[in-house]
């Protein structure tokens, strides 16, 4: 995680920044919902990795209102099914890294992972080279993921 920590605006937190923000593509910001926000990770485990953050900046899931904690499920659940309709992967790895010690790049603003998986989407280059190998660029990850969640939120 020390990209995440040496990339920082002198030492700004990343998902306030892209809250604040009115550069959505910019900052890989795709929805922008009443308590939370979707973006893709800049640095994603695979294609489609995204995550869903409250604007408030806070460490810990019970410092959430309930109104966030609802939206941010809601979006989860949706970005699911938004996922699964772009990337058909095999399932999904959903959840929050709650504290540095649990993995959290930037454990001071709550943020939850949403990570399309396939069987044996891991490799050598991960394992040996300590690199991952992604099919597309973010660039291309925004547009698709983007002009998924619009066409779901449409229909609903």
């Amino acid at each position: 995680m020390k990209y995440i920590q040496e990339n920082r605006p002198d030492n700004e937190c990343i998902f306030c920044l892209a809250a604040e923000s009115k550069e959505d593509e910019k900052h890989l910001v795709f929805y922008r919902g009443e308590h939370v926000y979707m973006i893709l990770n800049r640095y994603p485990y695979t294609s489609g990795h995204v995550m869903c953050v409250p604007y408030v900046h806070v460490p810990r899931l019970h410092d959430l209102k309930q109104a966030t904690r609802t939206e941010m499920m809601e979006l989860v659940s949706l970005s699911v099914e938004v996922l699964q309709s772009v990337y058909e992967p095999d399932g999904f790895n959903v959840g929050l890294n709650l504290g540095e010690v649990a993995g959290a790049g930037v454990a001071d603003h709550l943020h939850s992972h949403i990570v399309p998986r396939w069987g044996g989407d891991t490799n050598f280059m991960t394992s040996v080279g300590g690199t991952r190998v992604l099919p597309e660029t973010l660039g291309d990850t925004y547009r698709r993921v983007k002009d998924a969640w619009d066409r779901f939120a449409m229909e609903s």
